[in-house]
């Protein structure tokens, strides 16, 4: 039985916490067996100040900010399911890519655009196509089954020198499991 996976993105007002950044949106896509079946997306107002640099990124305002919920309502109402990182996946399966930003990787990898970039669900689809490219990738290049979040978890764990050789002993099990 398969289960789904959330993609999360998150638009912020900078960089880090530390030096004050906070949430403005969020937005969730739930994947099942790599295609899209739930979507989720807020602004959220968490009292931060929005610079004209991170407006003209995003196209968020602080006006569209003070209407909007505060973070702690949208947090609870998004409650995420399981995730994984699609950094941490794409340094795995995709070492000789030029960049692992998504942008970047979306290009590398000629997905097709989604819609502005930097606004939480244009990014978070963005990402579920990434995800599920990364997916499809693990089943034709490494011969392993649909891979679900319990192996997705496990593969960004893998430190980068152990890959390849932790790929082809999940290759030979899932081969020892169907035969």
């Amino acid at each position: 039985m398969s289960s789904a996976i959330a993609v999360i993105d998150f638009e912020t007002t900078g960089m880090t916490p530390t030096q004050g950044a906070r949430a403005t949106e969020v937005a969730i896509v739930l994947l099942e067996q790599g295609r899209v079946v739930d979507r989720f997306q807020s602004l959220m107002q968490t009292g931060a100040w929005v610079s004209p640099f991170i407006t003209q990124l995003t196209g968020i305002t602080n006006e569209m900010l003070r209407t909007a919920p505060p973070a702690a309502d949208v947090m609870r109402e998004a409650a995420p399911h399981a995730f994984v990182c699609t950094v941490l996946l794409s340094r795995r399966i995709y070492p000789q890519a030029p960049s692992h930003s998504l942008g970047n990787l979306a290009r590398y990898l000629h997905l097709p655009p989604t819609g502005r970039a930097h606004r939480a669900l244009a990014d978070a689809e963005m990402a579920a196509a990434l995800l599920g490219r990364m997916q499809q990738d693990l089943c034709t290049r490494h011969a392993l089954p649909w891979p679900e979040h319990a192996l997705l978890m496990q593969l960004q764990r893998c430190s980068k020198a152990r890959t390849s050789s932790w790929l082809a002993q999940q290759a030979a099990q899932a081969s020892l499991t169907a035969g």
